[in-house]
């Protein structure tokens, strides 16, 4: 058994994986716990790819091996495809049932697969599929969805839930602790309702 349980965090620029791997960190540090983390932020504020490793009791490195995640959340389809390599076979991932289509000059030339498609591509792993969107709204903001990601996947990260919860009262805005809180709790009563298997 290795010594670190490693998330990999995966979005596009503005959908709050900084935000969602350091809720993470804090907790870690409210359970006391040893954390490692590292961000690649890419092109993000173009609307590229980011990524964040977690590496919660880990001693060495901040960086994922491929092929060696415990958890995969990803904040879109596209982006749990291009990171699904991070994953042994049968591997968790939670991943948000949203797709952001390009917008380049280029788009018209890109073939965007279909959603069914993406989670059949997929269908060699352990997948918890999320309307974060929709939970969002119901929590007061849209914005929120990366903190209903967290709570989505909070059943499979070994911290307690009222350490994540404190967490994420501590690194949000303090005017939208109360709709990040909601947008946890709503996360979380969604996956242990088992919503989300495809």
């Amino acid at each position: 058994m290795k010594p670190s349980f490693d998330i990999l965090i995966v979005g596009i620029g503005g959908q709050g994986t900084v935000l969602a791997s350091n809720v993470l960190g804090e907790a870690c540090i409210i359970e006391n716990r040893t954390v490692r983390s590292a961000e690649t932020h890419g092109m993000a504020q173009r609307g590229g790819s980011v990524e964040s490793h977690v590496r919660i009791g880990g001693e060495f490195g901040s960086l994922i091996v491929p092929g060696t995640a415990d958890l995969l959340i990803a904040f879109d389809l596209l982006e749990a495809l291009r990171y699904r390599h991070y994953l042994p076979t049968g591997g968790r991932l939670v991943v948000n049932r949203h797709l952001v289509v390009p917008t380049s000059v280029y788009q018209q030339t890109l073939d965007v697969p279909e959603t069914e498609s993406i989670l059949a591509a997929l269908g060699d792993l352990d997948v918890t599929c999320i309307d974060a969107a929709a939970l969002a709204e119901e929590a007061g903001n849209v914005l929120s969805q990366n903190i209903v990601m967290l709570g989505a996947a909070s059943g499979d990260i070994p911290l307690g839930p009222d350490a994540l919860e404190e967490a994420v009262r501590r690194c949000v805005p303090k005017k939208t602790v109360e709709v990040n809180t909601r947008a946890f709790h709503l996360g979380r009563e969604a996956r242990e309702k088992g919503a989300g298997r495809p």
